[in-house]
């Protein structure tokens, strides 16, 4: 068998987990709320600071690089330390850095606010997954996945709506979003202590780890297939959904000549288009595990959810309108669907490792679209088109489906045959 859930307490109710799942999705709603404030604001601050696309998408890899470095920090700190202290500290450090960013000046300011923020942002995912593996069982990860992953969505659909109410006709005015998303992130806290108590989830313990059948060395397991198929997958996902993320509101507003107020009530359906395809990745993910194999109804969503997302290369052949509009939704609910279900496959690997895998995945995941940023950036002002660069992103997704399906061993680190419905 591949890992199981850890044990929790015996005093706990069956729905308890499924409440701390919904914890897990506020945090993340929270996350991208701090994140997606700079994207919705993207054409307002480039505007004041004059900033070309390059630049603009220097700012994107600089954020980037930040979360690729706290990445390998937090998934170390992740499986050596209580993950109910870890995850208050990065939630309340990057809230801070997300409320300053409504103070800067000028560019440089912007860069070392978007960098910390970046670098304690990481710490969620580390400290997010560990604790659904160690709730949950195989069969229900890639849905409590699904709701960790969707609460990206939930967060991007709201921040479009509170810039919407907060921003006026003067051109400064998206520093108040910023400093008001910022401050909201600390009332997550009062809920994560009352709902945790520190037995819920203690200091990794290792000697049970090792006896679960994780008790491989650290780099052996990073050098291993499996995950080397990891890093592969998580770059192509990874970048393709940054971009996405990023650009969407230049690619409609500059690219398409869409006004900013349509463009921010679209990118709010956008992001619940794309929490749609979270939730449905994972619901079908479980249902067709019941009929399939659990490795098999992993790979059948993830390769549906990538060919979603590949109909974005049809943008660049689309005018404004219902259509474009229509597959750009259709290309976000596959973006983010595929990212439950790797992250399942990752909790496969190592009970013992959970949250360095998320950390050097992370770092993978986070250096290539750092560069992608620079370089989307970089195209579209040499074309004067983001479509080019829509087009070959929007690909990746499929293409990581090849790996998983060819070279993933189908027995676990440990040994273990491989989960069966």
């Amino acid at each position: 068998m591949a890992s199981p859930a850890e044990p929790r307490p015996p005093s706990r109710q069956p729905t308890w987990k499924w409440t701390i799942c919904g914890l897990l999705l506020l945090a993340s709603a929270i996350n991208y709320m701090d994140r997606q404030t700079l994207a919705n604001a993207s054409v307002r601050i480039t505007k004041e600071f004059h900033l070309t696309q390059a630049q603009y998408g220097n700012i994107e890899a600089v954020f980037a690089y930040a979360f690729a470095a706290g990445s390998i920090v937090f998934g170390w700190l992740a499986d050596r330390y209580s993950v109910r202290w870890l995850y208050a500290g990065v939630l309340t450090m990057w809230s801070v850095a997300g409320l300053a960013t409504g103070f800067v000046r000028n560019e440089q300011e912007l860069l070392w606010c978007r960098m910390l923020l970046g670098f304690f942002e990481a710490g969620h995912w580390p400290c997010g997954i560990r604790t659904t593996r160690a709730l949950l069982d195989p069969r229900e990860r890639s849905l409590g996945n699904g709701v960790l992953q969707s609460g990206t969505s939930i967060g991007a659909i709201v921040t479009p709506l509170i810039m919407r109410g907060l921003m006026t006709s003067e051109l400064g005015s998206w520093r108040v979003a910023f400093q008001a998303i910022g401050a909201a992130g600390l009332v997550w806290l009062v809920l994560w202590f009352v709902l945790l108590r520190g037995a819920d989830l203690p200091t990794p313990d290792r000697a049970r780890e090792t006896a679960d059948g994780s008790g491989a060395g650290l780099w052996e397991t990073i050098f291993n297939r499996r995950m080397l198929v990891v890093f592969f997958a998580i770059a192509s996902i990874n970048t393709t959904w940054q971009i996405m993320r990023a650009w969407l509101p230049k690619i409609l507003q500059e690219g398409r000549r869409y006004a900013e107020s349509d463009t921010l009530w679209f990118t709010s359906a956008w992001y619940l288009a794309t929490d749609v395809g979270c939730i449905g990745a994972g619901l079908l993910a479980v249902w067709l595990g019941r009929r399939l194999s659990v490795h098999t109804a992993r790979l059948v969503v993830f390769v549906a959810c990538g060919a979603l997302c590949a109909m974005g290369a049809l943008t660049p052949f689309l005018d404004r309108g219902w259509v474009l509009l229509a597959v750009l939704l259709l290309a976000g609910a596959g973006a983010l669907g595929v990212f439950p279900i790797y992250h399942a496959f990752t909790q496969d690997i190592s009970a013992r490792h959970q949250g360095r895998i998320t950390g050097f995945a992370g770092v993978v995941g986070w250096v290539l679209p750092a560069q992608a940023q620079k370089l989307f950036g970089a195209l579209a002002d040499r074309t004067h088109s983001f479509d080019l660069g829509i087009m070959l992103a929007s690909g990746l997704p499929l293409l990581a489906a090849l790996p998983l399906w060819w070279c993933w061993e189908k027995k676990s680190v440990g040994g273990a045959n491989e989960v069966k419905a």
